[in-house]
């Protein structure tokens, strides 16, 4: 028998990039109208099986990454709600609060609308149509810089 050690051994590491969230949702035209028309991410593709959306990827509306919306499978359930929050970063704090006024004002229910948090950033949380929570937030220098 080998004497088990704590110590890790070191494995080359490549230099991972965040690429994409995959949403699972009942309805991926419902979710599309939320995160294209509402949020405003750009559509890349959109994949239709006997009329209906069943995939859909989208590009956020800055940067580079991307979301995936994928229709629910037979036999799959959406998690509770408090197993997923997504969130989408505003460049400044009155761009965060003028977008959370113009979708409220197209019908987006908020939970809370912006609101300074004790870690200093602001946060609105909302949901998406099938649950998911959604926090639209501000970070600025304290998203990388903890303590600024």
């Amino acid at each position: 028998m080998t004497k088990r050690t704590t110590r890790q051994r070191s494995v080359a590491k490549p230099k991972l990039a965040f690429n994409h969230a995959m949403i699972y949702v009942r309805d991926v035209d419902r979710a599309l109208h939320f995160y294209r028309d509402l949020l405003g991410f750009r559509l890349i593709e959109v994949y239709r099986h006997a009329g209906r959306a069943g995939y859909a990827r989208l590009r956020a509306p800055a940067g580079q990454t991307t979301i995936a919306l994928h229709a629910l499978e037979r036999g799959m359930r959406l998690p509770r709600r408090e197993c997923l929050r997504l969130y989408f970063e505003a460049p400044s704090r009155g761009q965060l609060e003028r977008f959370c006024r113009a979708i409220a004002g197209a019908g987006v229910r908020f939970r809370q609308q912006p609101k300074k948090m004790p870690w200093g950033w602001e946060h609105a949380y909302l949901l998406d149509p099938d649950g998911h929570e959604v926090s639209l937030y501000w970070a600025g220098r304290k998203r990388l810089k903890p303590g600024n």
